[in-house]
């Protein structure tokens, strides 16, 4: 038996869950994420706990156990609390900043980059090299954050480009000199 999949979701007060076959609804007070769960999945909301059950022990079913919670798990918290990644530039002259609602790279290109959020996602730019990305929806937040990075992943030799906070760089040696 899976153990992420056996253990109840507390449903928090002021969310509601609603399940309608396989479409699964959750409101809270920062918004509503619906997600469409594999038909085979069982969901049982009994006053304020959730559990999720697999009809059988076959292979699928007992893959998509944990993950199925482990989805509902991340709906229940994006609409109470929200997920969040910072990320972090270095390197000479590198800056971010907010026009609107859009997020402006300058990081060592010819020009700006321009990235437009997603529905429902937010960008924050508290000092000229942090950029906090926020929304309900994990998968969301963590692909925006994603893209971010990847206009200029970090390089291994000077450890310059977008990084996660607290990300560690693995760094390499340069060039060896010539031996006399």
């Amino acid at each position: 038996m899976s153990r992420i999949g056996r253990k109840p979701i507390t449903i928090p007060s002021g969310v509601n869950v609603t399940l309608d076959n396989t479409l699964i609804t959750v409101k809270g007070p920062k918004g509503t994420l619906s997600r469409e769960l594999h038909k085979d999945m069982k969901l049982n909301v009994e006053e304020s706990q959730l559990t999720v059950e697999r009809p059988s022990d076959n292979k699928l079913h007992r893959s998509l156990h944990g993950t199925t919670r482990s989805v509902v798990q991340n709906m229940v918290s994006g609409v109470t609390d929200g997920f969040v990644k910072n990320l972090d530039l270095v390197g000479v002259g590198y800056r971010a900043n907010k026009s609107g609602n859009k997020l402006v790279l300058n990081v060592g290109y010819s020009h700006p980059v321009e990235i437009e959020p997603a529905n429902g996602i937010e960008f924050e730019v508290p000092t000229n090299t942090k950029i906090i990305v926020k929304g309900i929806d994990k998968e969301l937040v963590g692909a925006t954050a994603a893209k971010i990075r990847s206009v200029r992943a970090p390089e291994p030799y000077k450890g310059k480009g977008i990084k996660y906070e607290g990300e560690r760089i693995l760094r390499k040696e340069g060039k060896a000199g010539k031996k006399k």
